[in-house]
Order: structure tokens, then C-alpha cells, then sequence
């Protein structure tokens, strides 16, 4: 490769990581849009916390039994048309939110047609970015991850004031994000390169990986599943959180909708920030000398978090909340950095996109289950106490990755 080919190459790497951070900030931020809304749609719908939590968990059943699918076919078919088809299919799915009157065809607009859609960004896009930043992959994938944050803080903002506007004010935040996303799909059909199939490992093996190929790689590996099951721990206290804070906020401290929308993502988010631009400058910086470091970073950022997720829920006044908000998101961000990085560390290269999307999947199915049981416990003891128990989760998740770290590094 001469030198204008190696700049070229340097340059759209960067421009591919620029693409995909857009539509991961679409992907992630109109996830947040229903949260932001959940309780002028639940006044709207005439329903109980608990049923109106309902449509989190489908959303999040229905992608996690997709996502595996969705990274096997990305493994097998080509990359860039499973990005643009998985924005275009759930920017639809939230455009139509906008127009469902009750609770069933929420259900299947945001839960199922949204669900499959956002199934099918993730592995390709996480095995776009780790392909072409090979020495700068925790780095690139931290990036990324910026996407969710500024997504998810956006977005949430954005319909939260959005929803104060009168009756069915609640509707035109999934009419607005799903529309730009529609023509961000086009956008990405214009901007990526036709991806391909990562290539094998070694010359004597096909160039695409099986069905039974990817599965086996995933499974027969303990370590990845262990990260799985930590990576469900994680999810559930994720989906929990997004889910019911910003209704705690507004309940607890008497805020209006586009305030409460604000605080319970906008000071978490920031902390976030912090931490995955620190945890991937880091690891990357010792991967060489240390392998096991990524999921050390893991371990660290969920084991330093249980505390202030405690104080999170039980916080006195709207500034103390906040301040465990931010610390709790600085140690969610050093585990988010390494996310992926230290699945990629440890399957054969080719099979990264399947890996990601089988990971993913256990990990949501877990997780799917957040917004219906602290619905539940809402309902039952209050707010306060179904958050404070998502702790338990992150120390559960620390201890699993440790055993995977162990495994994986430590085996004698």
C-alpha cells in the first residue's frame, strides 16, 4: 500500500467512526425518548407503572432475541447494509410511536418493529470500528460509546420539554428523532464503504464463518460467557435506571417533565464521559504489557459504582442526587469503555460481529426484565427501593467478569 492509500484509508476510518457515532447517538437517544415520555404516554394510555413498563421490557426482550441473529448475518453478509437496513427498520418503528393510541400498538411499533431494527446497528457497527482502528480499538470503540451518552442526554432532553406541550405533546419527539433517522439511513447508504465479511484467520479456513462455526466459538468459550452473564448484570441496572429515573426525579423533587428529563440523564452522562474517554486511553496504553487489563477496567468501573447507586436512590435533595448521578456514570464509563474491547481480545477476529450479537442477546433477555420489576416494586414499596436495589447487579456483575479475568488469564 503506498502512502496516499494509507492516508486515504487513516482518513475513512475516521469518517466511518463519524457516521456510526451519528446513528449510535440516534440509536441509543431514541431509546430514551420513551423513557423521557413514560408518564405523560402512561396518563395518556390510562395504565398502571407496571404495564406501562411493559413496553421497555418487550423492546428489550425482542432485541436481545434478535441481536444474536443480527450478528451472525453480520459476519456472513455485508456490514454496511445491516447498519443502514437497522436504522432505517427502528427509526420507522419510532416514527410510528408517535401515532399509537394505546398500549398494544406501542407494544409492537416501539417493542417488536424497534426492537429488530436496533438489533441489527450494533454488532456491525462495533465490528466496522474494531477492523479499521486495529491499534486504537479501545480508543475508537470509546468514541463510539460518546455516541450513546450524547444520545441518550439529547434526545431525553429534547422530549422531555417537548412532552410539556399540551396533550399529545408526547408525540412529536418520536415524530422528530424517527424522521432524522429515516434520512440519516440514507446518509450511511452514501458514506460507508461496502463492507465485507471480516476474513478468515487463516488461509485454510472459508471465507465467511458458519452458522455452527460462530456459535461454537462463542460457546465453547467460557470466559465470553461469563462476560455475558456480566454484561447482563450491567444491562438490567441500564434499562432499570433509564427506565423509572426520570419519573423518580419528577416525583421526589417535584420537577416538571422537560427538568426531571434533564437531571436524571444529563449529570450521569457527563460522568460518563469522564470515565470511558479515561478507561480507554488507559487500557489501550497497557493492553500490550498487560492483557488482562480490560477486564480489570470492567471489574473496577461496575465494583466502584455500587455505592453511589445507593446514594442515587436515597439522595435527600436534587443536588446530592446529581453528584452520586455523576460519580455513578464515571464508573459506568471505565466499564464501558472496555465493553466490547474485552470481548475482541479473547474471540478469533472473524467471528467479532457474532460474537458482540450473542453477548448482547443474553444480556438484554436478562436485562428485559428491569422495567416490569421495578415497575412492580414501584408499585409495591416505592421508587426509592427499586432503585437502590440495582447495586446488587453492578456487585454481581464485578465478581462474574472477575471469574472470567481468572479464567482467562490466570488458569494454571
Amino acid at each position: 500500500m503506498n502512502e496516499i492509500d494509507r492516508k486515504t484509508d487513516g482518513n475513512y476510518k475516521w469518517m466511518a467512526l463519524a457516521l456510526l457515532w451519528v446513528a449510535f447517538f440516534l440509536q441509543q437517544g431514541t431509546r430514551q425518548v420513551y423513557n423521557a415520555t413514560l408518564s405523560s404516554v402512561q396518563s395518556s394510555f390510562g395504565v398502571s407503572a407496571a404495564e406501562i413498563g411493559l413496553v421497555g421490557t418487550v423492546f428489550t426482550f425482542v432485541y436481545g432475541l434478535s441481536v444474536p441473529f443480527a450478528g451472525i448475518a453480520a459476519d456472513l453478509f455485508n456490514r454496511k447494509w445491516m447498519v443502514v437496513s437497522g436504522v432505517f427498520v427502528f427509526c420507522l418503528g419510532i416514527f410510528a410511536s408517535g401515532f399509537m393510541s394505546c398500549l398494544g400498538l406501542m407494544l409492537v411499533a416501539y417493542g417488536v418493529l424497534n426492537g429488530i431494527g436496533q438489533s441489527f446497528y450494533y454488532p456491525s457497527a462495533t465490528s466496522i470500528v474494531g477492523e479499521l482502528h486495529r491499534e486504537t480499538r479501545a480508543t475508537a470503540l470509546s468514541i463510539l460509546q460518546m455516541g450513546l451518552y450524547a444520545g441518550i442526554i439529547g434526545c431525553s432532553v429534547a422530549a422531555g420539554y417537548l412532552a410539556e406541550g399540551g396533550e399529545g405533546g408526547w408525540r412529536m419527539p418520536f415524530w422528530g428523532f424517527g424522521g432524522i433517522g429515516i434520512l440519516w439511513a440514507l446518509v450511511l447508504a452514501l458514506g460507508l464503504r461496502g463492507g465485507r465479511a471480516v476474513p478468515a484467520d487463516a488461509a485454510h479456513a472459508p471465507d465467511k464463518p458458519t452458522l455452527k462455526e460462530a456459535l461454537k466459538a462463542f460457546v465453547a468459550n467460557p470466559s465470553a460467557l461469563l462476560l455475558m452473564a456480566g454484561l447482563g448484570m450491567m444491562i438490567y441496572v441500564d434499562v432499570g435506571f433509564k427506565t423509572w429515573m426520570p419519573s423518580h426525579i419528577e416525583k421526589t423533587f417535584g420537577l416538571a417533565k422537560g427538568s426531571a428529563a434533564l437531571n436524571a440523564v444529563l449529570w450521569h452522562y457527563i460522568g460518563a464521559f469522564v470515565g470511558v474517554t479515561l478507561g480507554g486511553r488507559l487500557s489501550d496504553r497497557l493492553a500490550k504489557s498487560r492483557p488482562s487489563v480490560r477486564m480489570e477496567t470492567n471489574i473496577a468501573g461496575l465494583a466502584l459504582a455500587v455505592p453511589f447507586i445507593v446514594w442515587m436512590a436515597y439522595a435527600p435533595s436534587l443536588v446530592s442526587c446529581g453528584a452520586a448521578m455523576a460519580l455513578f456514570g464515571v464508573f459506568r464509563g471505565v466499564y464501558d469503555s472496555n465493553l466490547m474491547a474485552s470481548l475482541f481480545d479473547i474471540i478469533p477476529q472473524r467471528y467479532h460481529a457474532s460474537g458482540a450479537g450473542l453477548m448482547l442477546s443474553g444480556a438484554f433477555v436478562f436485562g428485559s426484565t428491569a422495567p416490569v420489576v421495578l415497575g412492580v416494586m414501584k408499585d409495591a414499596f416505592s421508587s426509592t427501593v427499586a432503585l437502590a436495589s440495582l447495586a446488587a447487579f453492578y456487585l454481581a456483575g464485578a465478581g462474574i467478569i472477575a471469574v472470567a479475568r481468572r479464567r482467562q488469564y490466570f488458569r494454571r
